[in-house]
């Protein structure tokens, strides 16, 4: 009790404030390796370790000297396999709203028009079924995304759309980017997701939807060719039976101000949630 007493005593407010900030990035980190094969792979890393401290403990020289220097080319091999997971974090970092491009440039943007246009478009290919697959840019670029696909650099239009989308049309089986209130390019081949936990009722689109959330901060729509039901996919996750006023709200929030959401986010004010 004594020594728990004094070790209190001694206990700085910095020294709270770095644990606190040490355990948060534990937290994160663990966030973005969780259900995926990274956690497998540091299971396997903390295995070598202990066998490496069981080895020098029982004398196996040899197995130490083998597990040494293996264990010596492990941050190189760490940044090698988890290439995709490191990618994965830094672009997360690079989308924090302290450092984002709207942090710099706060130009407030009127996306309504596109929005009224997506609206119709989407309620038109779901009435239809016909399948859809539409990408809205947000701070993270798809340049490599569009490069993939057919560059058309037009402004959203609902008829344009649904003339992409439409069956016998060469680009309707690829993704159209739209960057706030143009259609940039179409038929662009996304990422699929390799999160097994995804369930196999899904198809190719809902997979690339789930695929491009996760490499990037863009919102997603899916609309499903075999029912016209309408999915968002953002940040990793997929909403399905989306309607069109869910629809509305949730591209609202995501072309919402990026300087208003600064200016509340420094004077303590939670955004409005988006169920």
């Amino acid at each position: 009790m004594n020594y728990i007493i004094t070790v209190l005593k001694i206990i700085r407010i910095t020294d709270i404030i770095d644990i606190l900030i040490v355990a948060y990035l534990f937290y994160k980190i663990y966030g973005l390796i969780s259900y995926t094969r990274a956690i497998q792979l540091l299971k396997g890393i903390g295995a070598l370790l202990i066998f490496w401290q069981l080895s020098e403990y029982v004398g196996l020289t040899m197995v130490h000297f083998m597990l040494r220097n293996i264990l010596s080319f492990g941050a190189l091999a760490l940044v090698i396999i988890f290439h995709p997971e490191l990618r994965r974090a830094l672009e997360y970092l690079g989308r924090n709203k302290l450092i984002s491009r709207s942090f710099f440039i706060p130009e407030q943007k009127k996306h309504q028009e596109s929005i009224s246009e997506i609206l119709i478009a989407t309620e038109e290919l779901s009435n239809s079924k016909t399948g859809a697959l539409m990408v809205l840019e947000g701070e993270t670029g798809l340049n490599d995304i569009i490069d993939t696909g057919t560059v058309i650099d037009s402004q959203v239009k609902s008829s344009l759309i649904q003339n992409i989308f439409f069956p016998k049309s060469p680009l309707h089986d690829g993704a159209t980017i739209i960057r706030e209130d143009r259609i940039i390019a179409a038929g662009c081949l996304l990422p699929l997701s390799s999160d097994r936990s995804v369930s196999r009722e899904l198809g190719t689109r809902h997979r690339a939807a789930l695929g491009m959330s996760s490499n990037s901060d863009a919102l997603i729509i899916v609309v499903s060719e075999e029912t016209g039901v309408i999915s968002v996919a953002h940040n990793n996750e997929l909403e399905r039976y989306i309607s069109l006023t869910r629809l509305k709200n949730m591209m609202e929030e995501f072309y919402s101000d990026e300087d208003k959401r600064f200016t509340r986010m420094l004077k303590g004010v939670k955004d409005e949630e988006v169920h």
